[in-house]
């Protein structure tokens, strides 16, 4: 570990960073709160919470698991939490990573900040920050250097861990053992598996908070674990010497709809056609999507579970041409039943493009050509999916999508506070208020 990295780990503090980059963290937080929300209400999300409430038992130290009221362990929230946030696909991203920082991060940090008593909300703002640009570092020199398609969880335990040693007030020593533990444990889960068979273990990001957290309470122990490579590696070290002024939570993409990344140009462009030529369902004979290969590998037609419906490029894409929208209920609920949008999904050709697969994962593509009943065929030529960082959602994007998947599961008064909450975080008006909201349990819906 650099002196560089242990220096910006521990002696950044609110007034070192950029207003603009504190802004981004309060949007990336509200979002993902309201993501959890919504997440809150699948099945995933009551299993996991159910099983850290029985087998991570609050011990000396302890937090209450995001949207639970339950008291667990730090690692059992981390678990929860970032597994319930994960359950709704609808969480901030970054290309090169092929993944996601903030769904593990989040409440790893929540839950080390509520067991380690830190009132101070521009400093849990400030680790929020840090765990962006750790994290993301983390996960472009992961991809970089292993032969596997990892989960995000791999490198999110690297960021966690991070968090957790600033936290903690961990010298650099321990703070490199942490670090290396983290590395070590972190789950190199077979990502294209779940995309390839959709289930509950997802993107591992739970797993990877869950270890990030273990990682630095064993380090504050004594346990060793260094060197994490994927920080100290001599021919990685390009990615780790802008610490501090290359801020990457600036190229965080934004998700308008609960499923994932990859589906979505399919959906844009299904989106696109539809308000541009005013279509309904129902005068659409065939469709073909032309795409990259990532996206093709999302191949569920009529799923039957929260997860197939998320890892589908077909299913959304038959959604919002039916719909015009796709919010969490669509997701996780009786439309995966739908006669209209299952005729749109099975009957649907997906190839992949050459040129799409060379431009991934730096950018992603998708065609749409829709054969309509009177004969005519309309397209929509190579399309993007909106929120990437280059073209950035306004405050009030942010607000909408927060409200939308919030106030149906924590009611209008508590989302309102939730958001004046976040908004105020940096300010000085410490953290009582805001963990205290977070705490509050939802009731599972159906």
């Amino acid at each position: 570990m650099t002196l560089a990295f242990a220096d910006f780990l521990h002696d950044t503090h609110a007034e070192d960073l950029p207003d603009e980059v504190l802004m981004l963290a309060r949007h990336a937080l509200l979002d993902l709160i309201g993501v959890a929300a919504a997440g809150s209400q699948t099945a995933l999300s009551r299993i996991i919470r159910d099983h850290a409430a029985e087998h991570f038992a609050p011990g000396r130290k302890s937090a209450i698991m995001l949207l639970d009221g339950r008291r667990v362990s730090p690692a059992g929230a981390a678990l929860a939490g970032g597994m319930t946030i994960d359950a709704m696909d609808a969480h901030d991203g970054h290309k090169l990573t092929k993944g996601h920082v903030g769904c593990g991060l989040f409440p790893a940090l929540l839950a080390i900040a509520q067991a380690e008593a830190v009132t101070d909300d521009r400093a849990f703002l400030t680790a929020l920050v840090l765990g962006y640009e750790i994290g993301t570092r983390a996960g472009i020199a992961l991809h970089r250097s292993a032969c596997d398609y990892h989960s995000s969880g791999a490198w999110v335990a690297i960021a966690c861990a991070a968090i957790g040693a600033r936290l903690l007030g961990l010298d650099s020593r321990r703070t490199r053992e942490a670090i290396g533990i983290a590395e070590y444990h972190g789950p190199r889960s077979q990502m294209m598996r779940c995309i390839d068979h959709p289930t509950m273990v997802k993107d591992g990001s739970g797993w990877g908070a869950m270890t990030g957290v273990s990682a630095a309470y064993l380090a504050a122990d004594g346990f060793t674990g260094a060197p994490a490579l994927t920080v100290e590696a001599d021919d990685l070290s390009d990615l780790w010497s802008a610490l501090g002024s290359n801020w990457r939570i600036r190229e965080q993409y934004f998700k308008h709809w609960p499923i994932c990344r990859w589906a979505q140009p399919a959906v844009q462009a299904a989106l696109m056609l539809r308000d541009t030529y005013a279509l309904r369902s129902e005068q659409i004979r065939r469709i073909q999507i032309t795409t990259f290969h990532q996206s093709l590998r999302l191949a569920c037609r009529e799923p039957a579970t929260t997860e197939q419906a998320q890892y589908s490029t077909a299913f959304p894409t038959a959604v919002a041409l039916v719909h015009g929208r796709i919010e969490p209920g669509d997701v996780d609920g009786q439309d995966r039943m739908n006669p209209e949008i299952r005729r749109l999904a099975s009957n649907m050709v997906i190839r992949e493009s050459p040129e799409f697969n060379a431009a991934f994962p730096a950018r992603r593509f998708a065609d749409l050509r829709l054969e309509l009943a009177d004969g005519r065929v309309v397209r929509s030529g190579p399309t993007e999916a909106p929120g990437d960082p280059d073209a950035p959602v306004t405050c009030t994007t942010v607000r909408d999508k927060f409200q939308r998947y919030a106030t149906p599961v924590l009611g209008a008064a508590t989302s309102a506070e939730l958001e004046d909450a976040v908004s105020r975080l940096g300010s000085g008006a410490g953290t009582g208020r805001f963990f205290g909201l977070l705490g509050g349990s939802v009731a599972l819906r159906g």
